[in-house]
């Protein structure tokens, strides 16, 4: 499944996302999702979700 859509993600599953640093690379980062940032139903570069560890980025692809 792909992240740009807010109905596939929810709080505790597993994610790959892309931080802002490394949009430029396209460098993933895996994470559990704490919470969901994007207010939005889909958002073309990925829904925008905090991890467990704190960090912030957008869902590239859901575990």
């Amino acid at each position: 499944m792909n992240g740009t859509e807010r109905k596939n993600i929810a709080a505790g599953i597993s994610v790959d996302i892309v931080l802002k640093q490394d949009q430029r690379s396209g460098k993933l980062t895996r994470g559990i999702v704490k919470e969901i940032l994007t207010k939005s139903p889909n958002h073309p570069h990925g829904i925008k979700v905090r991890l467990e560890d704190g960090q912030v980025g957008r869902v590239k692809n859901i575990i």
